[in-house]
């Protein structure tokens, strides 16, 4: 998996992950020196003449290395790169005979430094091991390490080429794993010379040691008692363990129960968890499991503590409970070993409110102790460091955390907790961390509510200020990250502020969950289901990830994969509707089968109806099956005027009527209907007129309506605001939109080349918006006027990618 390390501020070195394909020629240093400086001009010329060359160095992604007898190019872009390059180079020495080139592929850390002559270059492990692996091939061989073989299995593209040789002996005599990649038409086949040869040696040497019959029989006596005598030794070691070791660094904070005789008081339990689990996950020697895969726990009966810590991945439990009885605070906590529910350490803190405030530094560093972690200077200034010296303001934060951390945070209660922030900070001005959610809160409604000036503003500023008062402030750098990405589309610069809130906080998964949303948005597939997958090792039940993973799948039309994330997604929220219905759709993508989403849309209760979801599936499976009749009913028994079906705008229920109406063939009606949505479309776009997914709701509007000129400057508007170039996520659906525009205005020469190139194109596919998949072609009301063109059944025919 590939992640950008950060830079320590004050350092001179840069660490990054490099995928690096090393290479060399066999017998070099045998050559005369001409015949060496002719070999090596024809390798260059073969190199550069590769497409993942060119393309990785136009886009400023590719150091090349100069190698003696070869050279190393380490690829920035994608972990797929060098295997790629590798293969075009493989090729191409089919017609270089004279060339007897070995290469090896590694994915490792690399650092920038000056070489002699003052000029910029690279080194580190990960171009030290790539060498190593190419060094137990032969010529022809393309082998990779472990690490990078394991990643591309994930792929059937290339799971099927990789071989697994085993270890091969390299510098200082370390074992090695490695895995030959060959086709039918590149790489060598043949077991490595070095390889064998150790296998050869190896069997010699265990025949020779092979002892007679009479002695194997007696060993088999001594092994059989054996595992006797080490579980008695290990049953001791664990019987007088009174601590956990050092390497056993892992705990989940669970929810903390309000013992308040006021229950409106039960917003300082969780509180107080929440900034005990903050200031936890900023200590790097610890491995802490974020807040949303621990909450779950809040109402389950926690006798056994040993299956939670299994299913979280950890050693160590806290436990905790809060009293507050007026300005005076009670927490009793408990660290318990999970794995035979022994209590490791427990302590009763009874203090007034003011003197609280710093208590939950306090009780983060007691626990690392407890755990053994070790603590850098920084990190203990920074668990020392109180977030406000006023218990006033800090009661305001707590109560403005405990609104934005439900599990299903509304609008309002993002504007909520906005007021509650403000009125925090006029009672403390300094007090940053107030500052830095603020801007968060703020960032978070305009880029899932409301895309306006003003909430642009006021995130930026309140980031500002809270760097200004606290400059190593985790939570200050990642909303100025969310500034960058959902405010500038400045990618670069949002994963520079994202790498230092991961660094000053390394158990905070939220950095890492807009670094993989940054990574699909650039069109780094992999990369953004590989930081997901790491994610996930943190934060295990967290449905969000969970749905990351599906939508990141169903981008790329990866049918059996969104299958499995969805179900792994219902599998943590049994109760999520949206769970629920998304399963249901990537079926309809994957088969052209709507009876399991029809199925799965019978088991909702009829007033689970969250922003209207449930209508809005119940009136696209009666439209897809062209039941009429069942898509208004679907309408009517609905209590919804708006409706969130396109992104997440709300669509006035007028617009799916004028749907049905205009399938029937009823276009005047369906006029009518159309009409009364036009205005609350038309003020959307006047209020955010940078904001591309407005553009193509409207424009889709205006060629339901039959106003062509009109839908095509929207449509186009939206695709110039949101380019694939610089957003292949959205990108692609804002071309599907205008595909659409195109289509339903009769433009069928436009329509049909860009739909053909969007069933190839990854990030097409959202079950919000309007697809390009295969299935929904073939059934969708919407794409009718197509239907009669032998161009468009032939897509549809031979269209699966």
């Amino acid at each position: 998996m590939e992640t950008r390390m950060p830079a320590e501020p004050d350092s001179d070195v840069r660490l990054e992950i490099g995928h690096v394909l090393f290479m060399d020629v066999v017998g070099y240093s045998k050559l005369l020196l001409n015949d060496q400086r002719e070999l090596q001009q024809q390798l260059a010329q073969v190199v550069r003449n590769t497409g993942q060359f060119r393309a990785a160095e136009e886009a400023g992604k590719l150091v090349r290395v100069p190698a003696g007898d070869g050279m190393a190019l380490v690829f920035f872009n994608s972990p797929e790169a060098p295997v790629r390059c590798a293969i075009e180079i493989s090729r191409e020495l089919k017609n270089h005979p004279q060339l007897p080139l070995r290469m090896g592929i590694h994915s490792g850390p690399i650092n920038e430094v000056r070489d002699v002559n003052d000029q910029t270059n690279v080194a580190g492990s990960g171009i030290n091991l790539a060498q190593r692996v190419m060094d137990c091939g032969d010529a022809g061989h393309i082998l990779l390490s472990k690490r990078v073989a394991e990643d591309l299995a994930q792929s059937r593209q290339w799971e099927p080429h990789l071989h697994d040789l085993g270890e091969c002996a390299v510098k200082h005599g370390v074992g090695l794993s490695v895995v030959n990649f060959y086709t039918d038409e590149v790489g060598n086949q043949a077991l490595p010379g070095k390889i064998k040869k150790a296998q050869e040696e190896r069997a010699t040497a265990a025949a020779a040691h092979r002892p007679p019959a009479m002695l194997r029989r007696k060993n088999v006596l001594i092994a059989a008692a054996l595992p006797l005598a080490i579980l008695l030794a290990v049953g001791l070691w664990f019987f007088f363990r009174q601590t956990v070791v050092a390497s056993e660094k892992s705990i989940a904070v669970l929810p903390f129960e309000n013992f308040s005789d006021d229950k409106k008081n039960a917003f300082f339990a969780d509180g107080i968890q929440d900034d005990i689990l903050t200031s936890l996950a900023k200590i790097g020697d610890l491995k802490v499991i974020s807040r949303s895969s621990v909450m779950q726990y809040r109402d389950v009966h926690r006798q056994n503590l040993r299956e939670i810590g299994k299913q979280l991945g950890v050693i160590a439990v806290l436990e905790g409970s809060v009293r507050r009885e007026g300005e005076r605070i009670v927490v009793n906590v408990q660290l318990i070993d999970a794995r035979n529910d022994r209590h490791l350490w427990a302590e009763r803190y009874d203090r007034t409110l003011a003197d609280s405030l710093g208590l939950q530094g306090e009780l983060a560093t007691e626990i690392a102790g407890r755990l053994r972690a070790t603590l850098s200077p920084e990190e203990k200034a920074r668990m020392e460091r109180k977030p406000t010296a006023n218990a006033d303001a800090y009661v305001l934060y707590l109560r403005a955390r405990q609104l934005e951390l439900g599990p299903d945070t509304l609008l309002e209660d993002y504007r909520a907790a906005e007021q509650l922030y403000h009125q925090a900070i006029r009672l403390d001005p300094a007090f940053a961390l107030a500052h830095a959610r603020l801007a968060s809160t703020c960032a978070e409604i305009f880029h899932f509510h409301e895309p306006l000036e003003s909430w642009e503003k006021k995130a930026r500023s309140e980031a500002s200020e809270a760097l200004s008062l606290q400059p190593n402030l985790s939570e200050a750098h990642f909303a100025l990250g969310q500034c960058y990405f959902w405010m500038d589309q400045n990618y670069e610069t949002a994963l520079g502020q994202f790498a230092i809130a991961a660094r000053l906080a390394p158990n905070n998964t939220e950095p890492g969950q807009l670094v993989a949303a940054v990574h699909r948005r650039q069109g780094r597939w992999q990369e953004s289901l590989d930081e997901y997958a790491h994610i996930a090792t943190l934060d295990p039940q967290n449905p969000n990830v969970a749905r990351n993973i599906l939508i990141t799948n169903t981008a790329l039309r990866r049918w059996p994969q969104a299958m499995r994330a969805v179900e792994r997604w219902r599998t943590i929220a049994p109760d999520s509707v949206t769970a629920k219905i998304q399963a249901g759709y990537v079926n309809f993508w994957w088969t052209g089968d709507t009876r399991v989403l029809k199925n799965l849309l019978a088991e909702i209760p009829a007033g689970t109806d969250p922003d209207g979801i449930s209508t809005c599936g119940r009136w696209e499976v009666a439209m897809i099956e062209r039941d009429f009749a069942a898509a208004k009913t679907a309408l009517q028994n609905s209590p919804l005027d708006g409706i969130s079906y396109l992104n997440s705008e709300e669509t006035p229920k007028a617009f799916l009527e004028g749907g049905i109406l205009l399938a029937q063939g009823d276009t005047v009606a369906a006029r009518d209907k159309f009409e009364r949505a036009r205005e609350k479309s038309e003020t959307a776009v006047r209020e955010s007129p940078l904001t591309a997914d407005r553009h193509a709701i409207l424009g889709l509007l205006y060629a339901f309506m039959g106003r062509k000129e009109d839908a095509i400057r929207e449509g186009q508007r939206a695709v110039e605001l949101k380019p694939e170039s610089k957003d292949a996520f959205d990108g692609a659906i804002m071309n599907s939109f205008l595909a659409l525009i195109y289509a339903r205005v009769g433009e069928s020469d436009l329509a049909l080349p860009l739909i053909e190139r969007l069933l190839k194109t990854p990030g097409a596919v959202d079950s919000a918006d309007y697809s390009i998949t295969v299935n929904d072609l073939k059934y969708r009301w919407e794409w009718d006027p197509l239907r009669p063109d032998p161009r468009f059944q032939k897509l549809i025919a031979n269209g699966q990618p």
